[in-house]
């Protein structure tokens, strides 16, 4: 897929030169034609290297009034360290949120719509410099429980995108401009903004001088019928009503003060750099973070790779257990055949998009506390088929439902007493040249000032033992438990 951008005459790496800037916008401002119709226009600098999350930190625990945004507004963190990326989107300047079945189809329209509204100045040969629309879809269509405090889709294009790859910088304000607009107060907030941000201290005195986010005597209360689901489900299996079933499991806290989401991400991404480390926050109080290792989709320049994550061990004391316990989850025939599920459905799903999918070689992929079984899948993508579409087919694998997937989803929801929300569910981004990359949203947790959900699922196939699900999913609430401590 790709997108034409509008033309600008002489648009290009502007900078601060004010008298250019007010020439562009006034020339787009005088193009509208009507009272209703606005633009959106896109201003790209390259700017000192900043640490995303330090200006995350400065955005909100800092309460700064940037003019262009406010304190507690939407926003979305990502960054993956291994690849010395990060990405940060705050606020809004349009924003889509959805709780019906056609929600992949409707936002895959309405970014489609602004696309055709944006203007880009300043730097655009930088893949960074790229608008993205950030996306958050939760695993169920509907939820269950009304104050679930997540649509079932939520699509922004943010006032402010900070994005870092290796050492470059660089920020992108997206303002939207109708007839009415003082191009001459935009000119002063863009300037007055990117000086601020370029600027942000990122020393570790100034992000993490902070309050300890849990203190020693947080309570937590878990659920008792984990076995006795897994032993259902089980049965369920050998009288052949399914062949696989994901049950999940959510361990609430509750602290004595609110957590610090800025300290919960820092430690995410030292613990676990090979993994995504994610936050939406819906700008009310509520905010999923988590460090996923898995990757739903990732589009570059129209090559796609998926991953097929499924079956699961734990990390050994030393490298001689550690590869022991390696090659014994090689070669367990259990954790093959569950993983051999993911795979068959992703490819049959990729097949049903006239997609030729290559399977890769299976892999281990070693996370600190854990060892997954992994293959990924690589296709050539049609330019023509956007990256929705492949979200809303592929989603949700039976690495975080199970198969049939139908049957299973019903299943999920006859025996889990929590709302799933956005556990499990795509998360990600899409930009302007139609490169996407998106996660699945497990090791996860919810913050809500001091109270927080963290979720964790286990597969069930036949072969599975009740005990065994429950010291995995009790192994995955590591991840969570040590970045709130």
């Amino acid at each position: 897929m790709s997108v034409t951008a509008p033309v600008i005459p002489n648009r290009a790496n502007v900078g601060y030169n004010e008298h250019k800037l007010d020439q562009l916008l006034k020339a787009s401002q005088s193009s509208l034609e009507g009272q209703n119709k606005s633009v959106i226009v896109s201003f790209s600098q390259i700017i000192e290297s900043v640490d995303p999350l330090s200006v995350l930190s400065f955005l909100t625990e800092k309460q700064q009034n940037l003019s262009l945004v406010q304190p507690n507004e939407l926003s979305f963190y990502w960054e993956n360290r291994g690849r010395k990326e990060a990405i940060l989107g705050y606020g809004t300047t349009q924003y889509l949120s959805l709780n019906n079945s056609d929600r992949f189809t409707q936002s895959q329209a309405f970014i489609k719509d602004c696309w055709q509204k944006i203007l880009r100045i300043g730097e655009q040969n930088l893949e960074e410099s790229s608008p993205h629309f950030f996306c958050g879809f939760t695993f169920f269509v509907k939820n269950n429980n009304s104050s679930c405090p997540f649509p079932s889709a939520a699509v922004f294009l943010p006032k402010i995108q900070l994005i870092k790859r290796n050492n470059r910088c660089v920020l992108t304000l997206n303002i939207l401009i109708d007839k009415q607009t003082n191009i001459q107060e935009i000119i002063k907030k863009i300037q007055t903004q990117t000086k601020i941000i370029s600027k942000v201290n990122t020393s570790s005195e100034y992000l993490f001088n902070l309050s300890p986010s849990i203190h020693p005597q947080t309570k937590y209360k878990m659920a008792q019928n984990f076995k006795a689901s897994v032993a259902s489900a089980l049965n369920s299996i050998k009288a052949n009503h399914f062949h696989k079933l994901v049950l999940a499991h959510a361990l609430d806290l509750k602290s004595p003060t609110d957590f610090s989401l800025i300290n919960c991400l820092n430690n995410l991404r030292i613990s676990y750099p090979d993994c995504y480390v994610f936050a939406l926050n819906n700008g009310q109080g509520n905010c999923f973070i988590g460090a996923s290792p898995e990757r739903l989709i990732s589009i570059q320049n129209q090559q796609l790779v998926t991953d097929a994550l499924a079956g699961s061990s734990p990390r050994g004391k030393n490298k001689k257990n550690d590869d022991y316990l390696g090659q014994n989850l090689l070669k367990s025939e259990k954790e093959r055949r569950e993983h051999q599920v993911v795979i068959d459905c992703i490819t049959h799903r990729l097949f049903a998009l006239g997609l030729t999918p290559q399977i890769s070689p299976l892999k281990l992929l070693k996370l600190s506390n854990i060892q997954h079984l992994w293959t990924p899948i690589y296709t050539q993508l049609s330019p023509h088929i956007h990256p929705l579409e492949i979200v809303a087919k592929l989603h949700p694998t039976p690495a975080v439902s199970g198969f049939p997937t139908e049957i299973t989803c019903e299943e999920i929801q006859r025996y889990e007493t929590f709302e799933r929300g956005l556990y499990a569910a795509p998360l990600g981004w899409i930009d302007y040249q139609g490169n996407s990359e998106f996660i699945v949203g497990i090791r996860s947790a919810l913050i809500s000032g001091n109270h927080a959900r963290l979720y964790a699922g286990a597969g069930i196939v036949e072969g599975s033992e009740p005990d065994k699900e429950l010291a995995e999913i009790q192994l995955k609430f590591q991840a969570l438990l040590k970045a709130l401590s």
